[in-house]
Parts: C-alpha cells; sequence; structure tokens
C-alpha cells in the first residue's frame, strides 16, 4: 500500500471526533472547521439549512480555484459534520494503530475521519502548490436523520457537476454503486379511551389496532435490496386506560423503486385493514427522504475514483449498499457522485473504529482524485 501522506491526519481527527455533534448540534465542530479552512486562507460560506432544518449550523462550503488554466474537470468533495447521538463521553484513544472510543460510546469516524481526510488534503494542495482543476470542499449537516443538510443545501452553489462522498463502512477500494430509495411512514391509529377495570367494552384500543397491524407486516430482509422496519411505537396515557391512541414510525427501502412502492403499498394496506377490525381510525402519512441511484463502470466519477484508488494502491471493488448517504441526494440533483469506503469499521456501534493507516490513506487518495479529475 502507499506510502504514509500526512501523519498530522491523525491529530485533527482525534481533535474533531473529541467534540460531541449529534445530529442537529453540529455548531462545535462546524466551527472547528470553518477555522480550520479560513486559517488555509480560504473562503468560507455557511448556508441558512441549519434555520430551516433545525440544526445549530448551516452546511459549510469552501472552494479552491483552479489553478491549471481551464483543463481537467473540477470536483466537489463532501463529508457530514453529525455523527449519531453518543451515550456517554468520547475519548479517542490509539492503540496498536487504531482509533477507539475509550468511553463506551461511538467514535464518530462515520464521519469525521472524512472531515479530517478532507481539510487535511487541502492543506497539502495548498502547501505544496499542487495544480488542480477546481475542489470544493461541502461539509453537511443532520446526515444521520437521514441526509436533511444536504437535500436543504443549494446544488446550484457548485461549479463541479461530479463529486465524492467517504461515506461507507469497508475496506479502501470499495464503490458503491448503487443506494437505496427510501420512504418513512408513520401511522397514528386512533381509538376510543374508556376506563380499563370498569368499561373496557366501551373502549377501542388503538394498541391493539397498531399491534394487529405490525404482526401482519413483512418486516426485515424481504429480499436481497429490500428491506422494512418499524422502529417506534408509542400510545397510551396510563396503565388502567384503554388507549386512544398508537403511533408506529416505519420505513422501507430499496434499491429497486418498484419494489419499494410494493412493499410501502402493502404496509399502508395493512395499517387501515387492522384499523376497520379494530374499530379504529388511521391517518398514514408517507415522505420520500432520498432518491435512490444506480452508477455504471464507465460513469465519470466511477473512473476517476478506480483511477486514484489503482494509483494509490488499492483495487477496486463494485458494492450496493441498502444504506444510503448524501451521494443519493446528489446523483438525485444531477451532481454524479461516487460514495467510496474510507475503512472505517463497526460503526453506530461502542466498537466503532479506525485504522490510523486507512486515515492516513484516504488523504492520499483525496489528492489522487484531484490529481485524475485534473488530468481529465
Amino acid at each position: 500500500m502507499q506510502a504514509s501522506w500526512a501523519p498530522e491526519v491523525l491529530a485533527l481527527f482525534l481533535e474533531l471526533a473529541s467534540v460531541p455533534s449529534p445530529p442537529g448540534e453540529e455548531r462545535a465542530v462546524a466551527d472547528r472547521v470553518i477555522r480550520y479552512l479560513r486559517d488555509l486562507g480560504l473562503e468560507v460560506s455557511e448556508d441558512d439549512a441549519g434555520a430551516r432544518i433545525g440544526s445549530t449550523a448551516g452546511n459549510i462550503l469552501a472552494r479552491l480555484e483552479p489553478t491549471n488554466g481551464g483543463g481537467g474537470i473540477p470536483i466537489f468533495l463532501c463529508a457530514h459534520l453529525d455523527t449519531i447521538a453518543p451515550s456517554g463521553s468520547i475519548e479517542p484513544v490509539v492503540s496498536d494503530g487504531v482509533v477507539r472510543n475509550a468511553a463506551g460510546t461511538i467514535l464518530g469516524a462515520d464521519n469525521k475521519a472524512a472531515v479530517a481526510a478532507l481539510l487535511e488534503a487541502a492543506r497539502l494542495l495548498l502547501s505544496e502548490r499542487r495544480e488542480h482543476a477546481g475542489v470544493e470542499l461541502l461539509f453537511t449537516v443532520k446526515e444521520e436523520t437521514g441526509c436533511e443538510g444536504a437535500a436543504a443545501f443549494d446544488v446550484s452553489s457548485l461549479t463541479a457537476a461530479v463529486g465524492f462522498v467517504y461515506d461507507y463502512e469497508g475496506p479502501i477500494g470499495d464503490v458503491v454503486m448503487a443506494a437505496p430509495y427510501q420512504r418513512t411512514i408513520d401511522a397514528v391509529f386512533k381509538g376510543r379511551a374508556a376506563h380499563a377495570g370498569i368499561s373496557p367494552e366501551e373502549g377501542r384500543s388503538a394498541v391493539v389496532a397498531a399491534a394487529r397491524a405490525i404482526a401482519d407486516l413483512r418486516l426485515g430482509r424481504i429480499d436481497e435490496e429490500t428491506t422494512a422496519n418499524v422502529g417506534v411505537i408509542e400510545g397510551g396515557t396510563a396503565r388502567n386506560v384503554v388507549p386512544e391512541r398508537c403511533r408506529v414510525v416505519a420505513e422501507a427501502r430499496s434499491r429497486d423503486e418498484r419494489k419499494l412502492e410494493q412493499i410501502v403499498a402493502e404496509m399502508v394496506d395493512c395499517f387501515a385493514f387492522a384499523a376497520a377490525v379494530s374499530e379504529c381510525e388511521v391517518e398514514t402519512q408517507i415522505v420520500s427522504k432520498y432518491p435512490g441511484y444506480r452508477l455504471h463502470r464507465d460513469d465519470l466519477p466511477v473512473r476517476l475514483a478506480a483511477q486514484a484508488l489503482e494509483r494509490s494502491g488499492y483495487s477496486t471493488r463494485a458494492v450496493e449498499s441498502n444504506g444510503a448517504a448524501d451521494a443519493n441526494v446528489f446523483n438525485g440533483r444531477g451532481r454524479r457522485c461516487a460514495n467510496l469506503a474510507n475503512g472505517m469499521t463497526r460503526i453506530h456501534s461502542p466498537d466503532e473504529q479506525i485504522a490510523v493507516a486507512d486515515l492516513e490513506a484516504m488523504v492520499g487518495v483525496t489528492l489522487e482524485l484531484v490529481e485524475a479529475a485534473r488530468g481529465a
């Protein structure tokens, strides 16, 4: 593999990871990123997405103007600033060449390992005066709650039509060729309250209706590209009251949009039938959080990624994911974007980790992406 490009990236990652930034509370880490970019002499803008989607910070954009007289293809590079909410403090430690959290919760390599790699690559591009065709750095908020920051970002402010996200768990070299469409389904069952001991026959239990519906749903892995899940059930007011309201929060996703529509329709039918036989009502709301996409090997971002990975000493492996990333949003808005694995593993768990060698290697991959775009 390629020799270390930038040992400085480790210190930067440790600093960023130690700053909690659950979705909607990205201000502290956003300020650190802005300060870093401005110290490089870059002009930094922050949009108003925070106010619109309920975050303390907006999306951050910085631009490195082309240096090679107009040749090549400008690219944008994206990482998100938020992590899932940690259950405790974050105390990153390095042991045997691997970064972990000593405090028993997430590390935040998803996605601060990518943030650190992009910032360090930008520093090297400038300090070493490397030629490039134009590089835009975008750092989004509230990705973990459904790519909300990216969805609120005005893509017309990007010069580049081709981009890269580092937000896939796996070995360096994995390139996500397909990612799912997703729908959220919120169902609110409405029954009739009654005293559970004195007059239960007068009540209509919304919880029973919801339970009947859930029992009839096909959940988990439907097939290799389709999944469905019920994540939250909440309802009732007291142990001795027949519950008049129950909310069910569900989702479905598939890399095949037709399959997704079929499973969503099936879930809605289950909700309606269960409500009817329980003499309750149900209100269902369906929201599309992000579109799916499918790339091909001859698509420009895939070709550039393969070239950069090969130059960095990695074999390219095409993978299909049932998880989404900001790349879903950009592809849906006409900005062809590839999602690359960056070596993080066991994300969203107390065992989350990333190898120091992978942190450093992704700086090199980034520089090779920039070089590949310059020569495209």
